[in-house]
């Protein structure tokens, strides 16, 4: 009996080790990992650049603590701001942490100008930003709410789509709006593009702050280094995580000079986050991602990728009710319950996970090769033949 807490429906399966994008299970099968930990290790299993990161930097300093000056990370800091709208960077441990520190630097800011009152995150009804305290009631679920109570204040939700609740919801006390730009767990959900520019205009005339939660889609994900990218927008407070360690935990707030104004010494912290392993791999991570064509190639697999699955939705109308996403970022939306078609695609060597609204998500590697999707387009084809 395992002595691990019951919090996770694990399935019944295991793995000894990772190449690329394959998982080699305890029982010597070979898998066609297309989960990647959910969109975290955006270069693959294995990847001998990272490995070799790692292990030089394992060599001379783990941790230190932010007391003193990491030059990993402000290595790694500029790198990013170089590469975005962002002027400063928090370095945390994970996506949750990066949008509770988003939260805070949010609240902070308007505090540091004197409006205190101003206070509250306005956000998608049913969305995921995580799952910490603050996380699940900036979500809005019921469901992830259940048992946690009681609610805490200081969130206040909208439809996804609706335009007139979002501006009905905005009130004095609104400090911002934080959306996911891609929503992951709510099935693939793209935020178009007008309407990220919509967003933006609303945050400026109400003078609120504009946060995109980037923790799954970013890090050329998308198929640009941000998916807001592709709406030439420019938000106010970014979080990230998942892609940017590449299989190894980091996540962090990127943010513009303004906002960041407010983070002095002494309100915000993390023992672990920001220590030299982990800035060494994000590092090593950025190096593959910044490579000339790199970025390119996930929009040529990606439109591939789509093309070809939109070919089989055509072929099965009644089992396949649409392809979502953008990049690699891909779901999969089934006219019922995916369960049995993740099972099936499982049995015959494809690994995927589901999403909301009936959507199989579908996370390839950054770098995976046309020739592993065409692996996998074989495999959904049989399955749904099957069916």
């Amino acid at each position: 009996m395992s002595a691990l807490a019951k919090n996770y429906n694990r399935r019944k399966i295991a793995f000894k080790k990772g190449k690329g994008s394959f998982l080699y299970s305890t029982n010597g099968k070979k898998y066609l990992d297309f989960v990647q930990g959910i969109a975290v290790n955006s270069l693959g299993h294995s990847n001998p650049y990272l490995i070799n990161s790692m292990y030089k930097q394992a060599k001379k300093i783990w941790h230190v603590s932010n007391a003193f000056i990491i030059p990993e990370g402000e290595m790694l800091a500029k790198r990013l701001t170089k590469k975005t709208f962002a002027d400063s960077v928090i370095f945390q441990n994970s996506g949750a942490e990066a949008i509770e520190a988003s939260i805070k630097v949010a609240r902070r800011y308007f505090y540091s100008i004197g409006q205190i009152k101003k206070n509250r995150i306005l956000c998608i009804k049913n969305s995921f930003h995580g799952r910490t305290i603050a996380a699940i009631n900036a979500s809005g679920s019921k469901k992830m709410q259940e048992g946690f109570g009681p609610k805490i204040d200081g969130f206040d939700h909208f439809k996804f789509g609706d335009h007139k609740s979002l501006k009905k919801a905005i009130n004095s006390k609104t400090a911002a709006i934080m959306v996911e730009t891609v929503m992951g767990e709510g099935g693939i959900k793209v935020i178009p593009d007008w309407c990220l520019r919509e967003l933006r205009k609303i945050c400026n005339k109400k003078k609120i702050l504009l946060i995109l939660d980037e923790v799954q889609c970013g890090i050329g994900r998308t198929g640009k280094f941000f998916a807001f990218e592709h709406a030439k927008v420019k938000p106010d407070i970014v979080p990230i995580a998942k892609g940017i360690g590449g299989g190894f935990p980091l996540g962090a707030v990127l943010m513009t000079k303004k906002v960041a104004s407010g983070m002095i010494p002494g309100t915000h912290g993390t023992t672990n986050g920001g220590n030299p392993l982990a800035m060494s791999v994000g590092n090593a991570v950025l190096d593959q991602i910044f490579k000339k064509g790199f970025i390119k190639n996930v929009q040529k697999t990606s439109k591939y990728f789509h093309n070809e699955l939109n070919k089989i939705k055509i072929n099965y109308p009644k089992l396949i009710k649409e392809v979502r996403g953008m990049g690699l970022l891909i779901g999969l939306q089934l006219f019922n319950d995916p369960t049995k078609f993740i099972k099936k695609l499982q049995d015959n060597k494809l690994l995927t996970i589901r999403s909301g609204e009936n959507t199989i998500r579908i996370l390839p590697p950054l770098n995976v090769k046309k020739s592993e999707i065409d692996i996998a387009i074989k495999i959904i084809k049989k399955v749904c033949e099957e069916f």
